[in-house]
């Protein structure tokens, strides 16, 4: 049996179809987060992007519970220091630092999912949440400031009033109005949740990686630089996809009324 670390471990899986399961797994402390866990899921979030097998990463947690937030005794200290939270060679999950991850991330949540856990499915692409979901961006319960990406796509999302009230209080709020929000996308029965996630990753995984990243990689720059960005990348962009491997089986699996076999070349 696997010995585990007092101070929680992040582990990883390669599952069929290109599905790479990446785990939360601190149940004991309700996954709360210490600087060891960080730097591992940063790791994970590599290792998604560099495997050739990989197309899709899931995001989940053992325990019943997504995350409780960071463990502040065991991060006091490094936030004290200012530096961001993951090494800038690494993929940042939170999508802030460091480089930026290519490839894309479902998230399966349940139980509390507080501060650092919002932050997570914010920054990745698609959540399903567990109807037993509870959720609170409650740092300033805690003297300190939500610094994961909350304070901007939080207002993204919901509102600049509707995020607010939720970051200014610290008050919780449930799946529905999590949903409501645009934090999450499904909502399903508790114990469901990594099933339905694991069926979205399938859909995606079954489409042409490279059309995927790409997909993403506009939708992140018009975000991020504005609509005439993304407009302005999309005839290089265009031209790249259309000269592939898989832009050419695309269009042979339509003649021959075929499901397609993509490779990501």
């Amino acid at each position: 049996m696997r010995q585990r670390h007092e101070d929680g471990q992040i582990t990883t899986e390669l599952l069929d179809g290109g599905i790479f399961s990446i785990c939360i797994d601190r149940a004991e402390k309700r996954n709360g987060f210490t600087p060891k866990m960080l730097l591992e899921l940063a790791e994970a979030y590599s290792a998604l992007d560099e495997s050739a097998e990989a197309r899709v990463g899931l995001l989940q947690a053992a325990g019943g519970h997504f995350t409780g937030g960071l463990d502040l005794p065991k991060m006091a200290a490094f936030q004290q220091t200012g530096e961001p939270l993951f090494p800038d060679h690494l993929v940042d999950p939170l999508g802030l630092n460091g480089r930026a991850r290519v490839k894309p991330v479902v998230v399966a949540t349940a139980g509390i999912c507080f501060t650092i856990g919002i932050e997570l499915i914010l920054a990745a692409d698609i959540a399903v949440a567990a109807d037993n979901s509870r959720f609170a961006q409650l740092e300033v319960k805690r003297g300190i400031m939500a610094y994961g990406g909350a304070t901007i796509r939080m207002a993204q999302r919901a509102g600049w009033g509707n995020a607010m009230k939720l970051i200014l209080t610290g008050d919780d709020f449930d799946a529905a109005t999590a949903k409501d929000y645009g934090f999450v996308q499904e909502i399903v029965p508790a114990g469901q949740e990594v099933e339905a996630a694991l069926a979205i990753c399938r859909r995606i995984a079954a489409q042409a990686p490279l059309a995927v990243q790409a997909s993403i990689a506009s939708a992140r720059l018009a975000l991020l630089e504005g609509p005439r960005a993304a407009i302005a990348d999309f005839p290089v962009v265009t031209a790249r996809l259309a000269a592939t491997e898989d832009a050419a089986e695309g269009v042979a699996s339509f003649k021959e009324k075929r499901p397609p076999a993509y490779r990501g070349k």
